[in-house]
């Protein structure tokens, strides 16, 4: 070997290390950085010596699209988990025990204490109580039932704005990893930095990566919606700020393709606005018409007629319209399904009528005799056609208690389409039960829907810290490694080292024979 192809050797070995070191000291500085993907010097040797001919990223794009898949899941599964819980809480918790089911329950109780002792004034005062409370347990869960519709609206809203800035950062990310092809510059940090645009987006709706010359990419939902090809595609959503329960959420549209909101406990939809989408949509309207149907219920079973039978009135339990504001009457029949329809919103406003409240001036009496709606002092009969069924004021009387007790454990049509339907409690049909049941019935709905959300979102859970294992294990940094990789190109340095030395140490000696 010539000197100077041994300084030729040297200095090859000195700039290799130089770049061997450096990304070396990036993958060492970035261990703990989960979106960083480990780099490696590559060397080639040729006539001309070794030389580093590119750095090169542990880019795995299968697992990396497998990660993707499982972060939407796992965002749609814990948002709808979440969603459920804030359900839940609004019902007492794990015990349900401020449900309306509940207070139906007490009620129930305090009927049948009044119903032993008819001519007992505090028996009938705690049967006023206690029906009161029903009422406003059914009023405060349409307001909590709501305000999760408003705050699953409000979180969409944010959730757009933020996958549209997104996708706005994805053009300038995806713009610098091109350019840099173009123009033979290492795309390392920008690929970086487009994956993690990538999983952050994965979070809020599916997405379809697909790589194409020049390592360009386009994006698109589970669907087949674009989200970007060289351009982000608008992602649209006009907020609602408060909800009534007869109100209908505005959609989002990609592209201006609607999203499909998600389905079932363990969700078909993907990424957190699917699942959103479906709490506002879904989940809580279907509980919403459930609690309706338990007011429609209660103001039917507790409703008074004239003794000629030529009218019927609301009694004990009365509603307002809504929007209106007026007195509701008695729920009508529809005519093509036989069955009272849902009064959306019904639950919100159900009270007891201020005829029985001792504050407000009126008798808990008129419970017993049936006579909510009839006027004091009763006017002459006839002409008038009295509501009471008690006019001698028997105070032994319970015919109308007893009738008002039976009926809270008959059977009576309840709407199928609440989402009650299916589940099973023995007792025949669930369209058609007693209110007791159908109220039970109603969170053993909202129960079993939440126990499987959770099991799914073990499950997701688990599935995504698999993937994220599997992609951080082939594009993560392993310290052990780098560390030892750095013993290596020290020892290559020191050979060069040895190199230079030898060789000024022959260039001295030449010097000196020549002298």
């Amino acid at each position: 070997m010539s000197l100077t192809s041994a300084l030729n050797t040297a200095q090859s070995i000195f700039n290799n290390t130089g770049t061997q070191s450096a990304t070396v000291s990036g993958n060492i500085a970035n261990a703990g950085n989960k979106d960083y993907v480990r780099r490696q010097a590559m060397i080639t040797t040729s006539l001309n010596g070794a030389s580093v001919v590119k750095i090169d990223r542990a880019q795995e794009d299968a697992l990396l699209k497998q990660y993707l898949a499982s972060n939407s899941q796992d965002s749609a599964q814990q948002t709808l988990l979440n969603g459920l819980e804030d359900v839940k809480s609004v019902l007492g918790g794990n015990d349900y025990e401020t449900s309306p089911s509940e207070y139906l329950s007490a009620f129930q109780k305090k009927l049948a204490a009044f119903q032993t002792s008819p001519n007992n004034v505090v028996a009938a005062q705690g049967a006023i109580n206690s029906a009161q409370d029903l009422a406003n347990s059914l009023n405060n869960a349409t307001a909590s039932v709501q305000n999760t519709r408003a705050a699953a609206d409000k979180s969409i809203a944010t959730q757009v704005d933020t996958l549209n800035s997104l996708l706005s950062q994805f053009e300038t990310a995806n713009n610098a990893v091109k350019n840099a092809v173009n123009t033979n510059s290492d795309p390392s940090d920008a690929l970086d930095q487009r994956d993690k645009l990538l999983k952050q987006i994965s979070s809020i709706v599916s997405v379809k990566p697909v790589s194409r010359n020049g390592s360009d990419m386009a994006l698109y939902t589970s669907d087949g919606v674009v989200l970007f090809d060289t351009i982000p595609r608008e992602v649209k959503f006009t907020a609602t700020p408060t909800y009534q329960a007869s109100d209908k959420g505005n959609g989002v549209y990609i592209d201006g393709v609607a999203l499909a909101m998600g389905q079932g406990g363990t969700t078909s939809g993907q990424g957190s606005l699917q699942a959103l989408l479906q709490i506002r949509d879904d989940v809580a309207p279907k509980f919403q018409s459930q609690l309706d149907e338990i007011a429609k219920g209660l103001v039917n079973m507790f409703a008074e007629t004239k003794t000629d039978g030529s009218s019927t009135t609301p009694g004990l339990f009365v509603w307002t319209q809504s929007p209106s504001g007026a007195a509701g009457g008695m729920p009508t029949v529809d005519p093509v399904t036989g069955q009272y329809a849902i009064i959306n919103g019904m639950a919100g406003s159900i009270k007891v009528n201020s005829a029985v409240i001792t504050s407000q001036g009126g008798d808990p009496m008129k419970l017993r005799d049936g006579s909510i709606n009839d006027p004091d002092p009763m006017p002459a009969i006839p002409p008038y056609v009295p509501y009471s069924t008690n006019l001698s004021g028997n105070g032994g009387y319970t015919d109308q208690l007893d009738k008002y007790y039976n009926a809270m454990g008959a059977k009576i049509d309840f709407d199928p389409g609440t989402g009650v339907s299916g589940f099973n409690t023995g007792s025949g049909l669930d369209s058609n039960v007693s209110i007791m049941d159908f109220a039970a019935n109603s969170i053993g709905w909202l129960e079993q829907y939440r126990s499987s959300a959770s099991d799914a979102s073990e499950n997701t859970s688990a599935a995504l810290a698999r993937s994220d294992q599997a992609y951080s294990n082939e594009t993560g940094v392993n310290l052990d490694e780098e560390l030892t990789l750095m013993l290596d190109i020290e020892q290559s340095y020191k050979a060069a080292t040895k190199i230079l030395n030898a060789v000024d140490e022959m260039l001295k000696s030449l010097l000196d024979i020549a002298s």
